[in-house]
């Protein structure tokens, strides 16, 4: 028997149109961290106790980000993303770095 890695149950988001359905007027949460993501292409909430702000563009079917959290600039990345029911998962790197799961409220 094997075991598949849990990104396995997660389905690839492949297109601008289906992450904005995916994201649009939902909160993406985490411990200590809620987001908003619009369909313009901004990105706003707060991380611990400071906020966070950024721009985002869909590239070459990966969500791509510039952002700022309590005045530090996180920086530019372009991320692989994957979901399934109330969970969405960005990974880094495209795909090939760090995750972070967020649930969909």
């Amino acid at each position: 028997m094997s075991v598949q890695p849990a990104f396995a149950e997660l389905a690839k988001v492949e297109t601008k149109e289906a992450f904005v359905q995916l994201v649009s007027g939902k909160t993406l949460s985490r411990p200590l961290i809620k987001l908003q993501v619009d369909a313009a292409g901004t990105i706003t909430g707060r991380g611990v106790r400071w906020d966070v702000t950024g721009q985002w563009a869909w590239k070459d079917g990966y969500f791509c980000r510039d952002m700022n959290w309590g005045g530090t600039e996180i920086g530019y990345n372009c991320q692989e993303v994957r979901a399934k029911g109330d969970t969405i998962r960005f990974t880094s790197d495209q795909g090939t770095g760090d995750y972070a799961d967020f649930r969909l409220r």
